[in-house]
């Protein structure tokens, strides 16, 4: 056995063992541990900036893009939102040993249904420090171990981060080990974790590009809870209010163009196209952003580039917007169906019964009546922050908060029932 392999082994085995600890510990040890992290966060802010600049540094260096940087990077309001986050994720109800339904069959059993952790969780992420912060408080708050794994390009920052989590889980009485960070750039520890360590991690959760989660569900030997890209669509029905359509969709777009809630593709009524495109797309270019239309979008605004095939199916995490017309309601939904990838769409229309048709006949995770699709976000939904948007169809959908990480057991409690 590698040394690699030797620490990793070890990793699994506290982190099973500060498993049980957690979901033995009272709620209020739990809730402790976030309050006393939000503050350490807040104090160390200038400590947390220092170890962030290193890995945005060495990312320029490496050539990076500006749109990966502006995920990377932290600056003071970035880190005040990541403590207020937490405090949140704090205040949240502790999903734990809650009964969500509870009945008594013809038997004369009382049957309930509880929810529990799900243990230990392996979270592999890239580019983003302050998931480090998220995964640890909504693992915490679930009961659940964690095991993190960031990408090389944010190690620096996760570390700080990190150093943090131990101590609060620490001064709240809890195991340190319930939150622990690979502390290594070394590629094969991903390798190492996709195995389950030995029994030791129960869910795999990949955060982060195409190719990442793609590698984790072809190699996962656990089960694997993740998401795919936010190809995300925003229709501009025919009976779109204009104003609405003008800020929702340049929010939508431009807000902050690296998150996965961005809107990548703009669908746009051909009824009302004359009416709505030309001044939602000037004020996308003055807003600075290069648009990829079809060829009647290119013939209202000639300021576009034409579009080819790739651009309906490209994330691009930059200031670009593919536009394409359609022809009704049912088209909008027809070209999300063939090109989405299941995350978040939104509908901009003063016609309520179309805006519910759209919400039933568009099956995504997220969709959105006129409003901007970077809402995607679990902060947004009231989670604190989540751990990911599910894009799957089994466990959890959407926002993944501290409740989605739990399962269930079943109390069933008798008084003396044998069977016949």
């Amino acid at each position: 056995m590698t040394d690699l392999e030797t620490r990793m082994m070890d990793l699994g085995r506290r982190a099973r063992a500060a498993a049980v600890a957690l979901r033995d510990a009272p709620a209020a040890a739990r809730t402790r541990a976030l309050e006393v992290l939000a503050q350490k966060l807040t104090a160390a802010q200038a400590q947390i900036l220092a170890a962030n600049a290193q890995d945005v540094d060495a990312a320029r260096a490496n050539g990076m893009t500006e749109a990966l940087i502006d995920r990377l990077a932290l600056t003071p309001a970035r880190v005040a939102g990541m403590a207020q986050a937490v405090a949140t994720i704090a205040a949240v109800a502790d999903p734990l040993g809650v009964e969500t339904e509870r009945w008594t069959p013809a038997n004369g059993l009382d049957i309930a249904r509880v929810r529990t952790p799900i243990g230990v969780l392996g979270v592999i992420y890239e580019s983003r420090p302050n998931v480090t912060a998220d995964a640890a408080a909504l693992c915490i708050r679930s009961g659940n171990a964690a095991i993190l794994r960031c990408g090389s390009d944010c190690l620096h920052s996760s570390l700080a981060i990190a150093g943090l989590i131990a101590q609060a889980l620490d001064e709240a009485g809890l195991p340190a080990d319930a939150v622990q960070l690979v502390d290594t750039p070394d590629r094969a520890a991903v390798g190492l974790m996709l195995t389950g360590l030995d029994g030791a991690i129960d869910v795999i959760i990949p955060r982060g590009g195409k190719s990442l989660v793609a590698r984790v569900q072809a190699e996962a030997r656990v089960a694997v809870l993740s998401h795919l890209e936010g190809l995300n669509h925003t229709y501009l029905h025919e009976a779109a209010d204009l104003a609405v359509a003008r800020a929702v969709v340049v929010n939508a777009k431009m807000r902050r163009v690296s998150v996965c809630g961005a809107t990548e593709t703009l669908l746009v009524d051909r009824a009302a196209a004359e009416r709505l495109l030309p001044p939602v797309a000037a004020d996308l270019i003055a807003a600075g952003c290069e648009l990829r239309g079809d060829a009647e979008a290119v013939a209202l605004v000639p300021a576009m580039i034409p579009a080819t095939e790739a651009d309906w199916t490209t994330e691009y995490l930059a200031p670009i917007l593919a536009v394409r017309i359609v022809d009704d309601l049912d088209g909008a939904a027809d070209h999300i169906a063939r090109y989405g990838s299941g995350h978040t769409e939104a509908i901009i229309t003063t016609d309520s019964d179309a805006a519910e048709r759209f919400a039933a006949r568009v099956d995504s995770a997220i969709v959105l009546i006129n409003a901007s699709t970077q809402f995607a976000d679990g902060g947004e939904f009231g989670f604190g922050g989540e751990i990911g948007i599910s894009t799957a169809r089994l466990h959890a959908r959407g926002p993944v908060g501290a409740e989605q990480l739990t399962t269930y057991k079943y109390v069933v409690r008798g008084q003396g029932q044998i069977r016949p």
